[in-house]
């Protein structure tokens, strides 16, 4: 197979769905030479924020001078955005040589595309001999494919309702799902978490004998400034290129994990690691401008606390243009009437669309939920013409693309060939 066809059979092993529990993926590990066990791994879990906290601890590791591989998902345009090393994309010979070697066990065997994709990040951060490698979860935690790690430091960065059909509905039962990344005798570095989340997670840590940092025990707040104190590093007067104050604590989480796993203690690493994160790490889809004049903003927010925080920051934009406007989808696991209700109020125009993928809220049913909440939808089924014409439109309008980072992917691949 080439890159083509063996990028369309990894993805025809969506059809296969979600399967939760690591029998598969131990099976297929072994049978590839356990590539997960030579890693020095950075394990990142979380309802928000895992993402971009992934990202700040790839860039700051990559400017204390490692080889550092970074996995995360989804992506947005090409497959090789989920597995990179030092800010490039796996190289398509190696996707195809992977599928070509293995396909008789993944089809014996009846693998998934997560499981599939997990294995094929392990075995090139090994190939390629990275100093560290940073691992973001797909889903969970406990039963993810990726909790086949003996990490060094495990990070949780937030914890909200999110996938109860498959998580649980409370709080508490998605604060064990993320914990269960923890090992034993490991550093676990915890964002700011409800009290109840936070004595699940202290639970397991005392179980196990790992160490907890809690972030809200080394920072300062200054309205909008988040100031970090470790023995090791005074975060102050630092710039970020991701906007939102949450974007801050999510800096300050990774540059507390990094410093008290790693002894770094050198402020340049530290500040350049956060400044440089998106020539570092091609992060994307973060409070993101892809066009301007007309403008078309992107913010993966993808569960209601992710959405409001970008709703909270979108207002003082707002009054810059002469019509917002919001294209939104989601996935049907998500809690999207409570998004819905967020939304509401913060736009001039809703417009609702479809993604294509097979955990997509359908479009009557999304229409039906906005419906439901007094707020008159016009449907998108042709997402290409109507981008082309919102760009063909008033200048000073904005276009607000948000609900799910699949979206966002169509989304920016149509308007890179506009």
């Amino acid at each position: 197979m080439d890159i083509k066809q063996s990028l369309e059979k990894l993805f025809s092993l969506h059809t296969l769905g979600i399967k939760l529990g690591l029998d598969n993926i131990r099976e297929f590990l072994d049978h590839i030479g356990n590539p997960q066990n030579s890693l020095k791994a950075f394990h990142i879990a979380g309802s928000n924020g895992k993402g971009s906290t992934s990202a700040f601890i790839a860039s700051t590791l990559m400017e204390a001078g490692y080889k550092v591989g970074l996995y995360t998902s989804p992506h947005f345009v090409r497959f090789n955005e989920r597995i990179i090393i030092n800010g490039k994309y796996i190289e398509d010979e190696f996707i195809a040589d992977f599928l070509n070697r293995h396909i008789e066990f993944i089809d014996k065997y009846k693998l998934t595309f997560f499981e599939v994709t997990t294995a094929l990040a392990f075995e090139y951060f090994k190939t390629n001999k990275v100093d560290y490698a940073v691992i973001e979860t797909g889903l969970g935690g406990r039963l993810d494919a990726t909790n086949v790690l003996n990490p060094l430091a495990c990070i949780i960065t937030s914890i909200s309702l999110e996938h109860t059909n498959i998580l649980g509905d409370k709080i508490s039962q998605i604060a064990f799902e993320k914990g269960e990344i923890i090992k034993p005798k490991t550093k676990v570095f915890i964002g700011k978490l409800s009290d109840i989340a936070e004595e699940v997670i202290e639970k397991k840590c005392n179980e196990v004998k790992a160490k907890l940092f809690r972030l809200e025990d080394y920072i300062i707040e200054k309205n909008d400034i988040v100031e970090l104190y470790t023995e090791e590093i005074e975060l102050q007067d630092w710039e970020i290129p991701l906007k939102g104050k949450f974007q801050r604590y999510n800096a300050a989480l990774a540059v507390l994990a990094v410093t008290k796993t790693l002894d770094i203690d050198e402020p340049r690493i530290v500040y350049d690691g956060i400044k440089n994160v998106i020539k570092n790490t091609l992060i994307q889809g973060r409070y993101e401008y892809i066009r301007r004049q007309p403008y078309i903003l992107l913010d993966s927010a993808h569960n209601p606390d992710g959405l409001k925080v970008f709703l909270d920051e979108f207002r003082y934009e707002r009054k810059n243009y002469k019509k917002t406007s919001v294209l939104f989808s989601a996935l049907k696991d998500k809690d999207i009437d409570s998004m819905i209700k967020l939304l509401k109020t913060h736009f001039d125009e809703y417009y609702i669309t479809e993604i294509n993928y097979e955990r997509a809220e359908k479009l009557n049913d999304l229409k039906k939920r906005f419906d439901n909440n007094n707020i008159e939808t016009v449907t998108i089924t042709d997402k290409r013409k109507f981008l082309s014409e919102f760009l063909k439109g008033d200048k000073n309008n904005c276009l607000v693309v948000t609900g799910s980072m699949y979206l966002l992917g169509e989304i920016k691949s149509i308007i890179e060939e506009l």
